[in-house]
């Protein structure tokens, strides 16, 4: 039996719990860098590894490695009875999912059975009995799951994201978590108020409410502010350095230097013990006077949409619940 999860957390409380068989984590934020259309597994494996290298967070060939072994692990499927795949209700848990329902769904399962386990709680805070709870009532993985995952990844890598909106709004009953991750994705595009992604505006706001010791930052633009966690502090690191490393800061540390996330582990206490302060532009744009995108402009990925200049581009209407190009 093979299990394959969101991160080595999880990975620790399946096989405490004594569940039979091998456990694979899936570790990829996807809601983070490039994932475009028409790539396979193998050749999306390097623009994973380039993605996330290029934040810093490691270094390339280690990742690359280790998604070769992850993948391999994969397409060895076949030698095991069931695979079994444990995710949660989050963004960061759900684009896992559709990955591998996608990738399940192109190919002869044989023999082997493909069953899912979905919660609204997170694995890796789970009691043992919970966690075999949770696998005694596993089921099998329907056809009409994997025709809607492979639709729902397609859309997400797609270079026009309206599909994606289209899917969100017309729901997804059969993955009834995944609509309310859609949405929590289309809220990272900037907003037409100001060009800032809901993350980068709730960073701000709790910056200039008086939150700027980083480590409260954090928690208090996310975990007290989603209704499901998903970012890790690594990525929060990397939200703040955009807003700070460019041309207008909007933020900056309290003595004026720019905001760099750390690159090794050797760094992360000083950094998450300092304070940031907001900028006079982060004020301005923050209150929807200025504009992130036309101040600073944007590179970033959001699935197969790349997002590029201080022109037109792909936004999120919070109001309307739309997006829209301009």
């Amino acid at each position: 039996m093979l299990h394959i999860t969101n991160g080595d957390s999880a990975v620790e409380g399946i096989q405490d719990a004594g569940v039979v068989g091998d456990v694979l984590a899936w570790r990829d934020a996807l809601h983070e860098g490039a994932v475009p259309a028409d790539l396979s597994l193998d050749a999306l494996r390097e623009v994973r590894a380039r993605s996330i290298a290029d934040r810093g967070w490691a270094p390339y060939q280690e990742l690359l490695e280790d998604f070769a072994r992850r993948d391999a692990t994969l397409e060895a499927f076949k030698d095991h009875d069931e695979v079994v795949l444990w995710f949660e209700h989050d963004l960061y848990d759900q684009l896992q999912l559709l990955q591998l329902l996608d990738w399940f769904a192109g190919r002869d399962a044989g023999s082997t059975t493909i069953s899912l386990i979905t919660v609204s709680e997170y694995l890796a805070t789970l009691t043992t009995q919970r966690l075999l709870a949770l696998f005694k009532d596993r089921r099998t993985v329907t056809p009409t799951e994997l025709d809607l995952g492979r639709k729902v990844w397609t859309a997400f890598r797609s270079p026009d994201p309206t599909a994606l909106e289209t899917i969100m709004r017309e729901g997804t009953p059969s993955l009834p978590f995944l609509g309310s991750a859609l949405l929590r994705f289309l809220q990272q595009y900037p907003s037409v108020k100001n060009g800032l992604s809901l993350s980068e505006e709730n960073a701000l706001d709790v910056i200039g409410k008086g939150r700027g010791l980083l480590h409260e930052a954090f928690v208090a633009s996310h975990h007290e502010r989603e209704e499901h966690i998903f970012l890790g502090d690594v990525v929060f690191a990397r939200y703040l350095e955009g807003l700070s490393r460019v041309e207008r800061p909007l933020v900056l540390f309290e003595d004026g230097s720019v905001v760099v996330a750390p690159r090794n582990r050797g760094e992360e206490a000083g950094f998450w013990n300092r304070k940031a302060v907001l900028t006079d532009a982060g004020r301005e744009v923050l209150a929807g006077k200025m504009d992130m995108v036309r101040l600073n402009g944007i590179h970033r990925w959001l699935g197969g949409v790349y997002l590029n200049g201080s022109g037109a581009v792909w936004r999120w209407d919070t109001s309307e619940q739309r997006l829209q190009y301009g």
